[in-house]
């Protein structure tokens, strides 16, 4: 990989699964973000293909969560990961400024991660430090929840790599790899730049420039309602953007799993049982 002056590498993380996201995030990602942030940017598969403009599409191969994402950090080389997924689809613009100077105050001081969006699972404590107005607070990690998450956060990328354990699912991930955190108690920074879903800001700001947002359109494995404001943007766009929101419209309207199939049915445990005893008596 060729060298670059950049430090920090945005890293969308997609699984192949997911791959009828990934044009919605494209459209949004390259209608409110700016490429003049000086930053490397991957677009992060397992063994598909992904033409994202502006994005290098780097391949974890397949795995675990925990297995891939570790993977692919060991194949950059840059010292922070700006960490998004590809359900997460922005939906105001960014600021150029800021994150110039967030990546400057990282690299001064050794940060090793900075949540950028807000959530009321965070309890947080001012500091003096301000960018573009936004308080650069601390997490109380005692008294806050989920202090390892895979929101947009700007992680120092060795600190992210040792909160994978092997094997561990998202959700796992998540749930473990908080109560390894709180057990280290390491110094986590906060910004409330992304109003991630529409939340409000928890910090104490001084009159902030506008704040970004992103929607998360996912949930097990469906778009949920916030893909609606995305879908009605798309019908008023291109003839390509137009046959992309009837397709979004579609898997909507049905249930439809990103990949295609029907919502999966649940089936309670008696029934399972019940099918299970009946299948031995064959």
């Amino acid at each position: 990989m060729p060298k670059s002056n950049h430090k920090v590498a945005l890293l969308v993380h997609a699984c192949d699964r997911y791959e009828f996201l990934y044009k919605g995030f494209d459209y949004a990602f390259s209608k409110n973000w700016d490429f003049d942030i000086p930053c490397n940017y991957y677009f992060a598969t397992e063994v598909k293909d992904a033409n994202i403009k502006g994005f290098r599409n780097i391949k974890s191969g397949k795995g675990e969560w925990a297995d891939r994402l570790a993977t692919l950090l060991r194949s950059i080389e840059e010292e922070y990961v700006l960490y998004f997924q590809e359900d997460m689809w922005l939906s105001k613009p960014v600021n150029l400024d800021l994150f110039r100077e967030l990546f400057d105050f990282a690299h001064k001081n050794n940060t090793m991660q900075i949540k950028l969006h807000s959530s009321e699972v965070y309890t947080t404590k001012q500091t003096d430090h301000f960018i573009e107005g936004f308080n650069i607070s601390e997490l109380d990690n005692k008294a806050s929840h989920f202090l390892m998450s895979h929101q947009i956060t700007l992680w120092n990328k060795d600190f992210l790599l040792a909160q994978l354990y092997k094997k561990e699912h998202p959700w796992r991930n998540e749930r473990k790899g908080t109560k390894r955190l709180k057990k280290l108690n390491p110094l986590i920074h906060h910004i409330d730049y992304f109003a991630e879903n529409r939340a409000a800001e928890i910090n104490s700001n001084q009159n902030p420039i506008k704040r970004s947002e992103y929607y998360a359109v996912s949930l097990n494995s469906m778009l949920n309602f916030n893909a609606v404001r995305f879908i009605d943007e798309l019908k008023s766009g291109s003839l390509p953007e137009k046959e992309y929101a009837a397709e979004l419209q579609n898997h909507y309207d049905n249930n439809l799993t990103h990949d295609g199939n029907p919502k999966p049915k649940k089936v309670d445990l008696f029934k399972k049982l019940k099918t299970w005893f009946l299948n031995t008596k064959k």
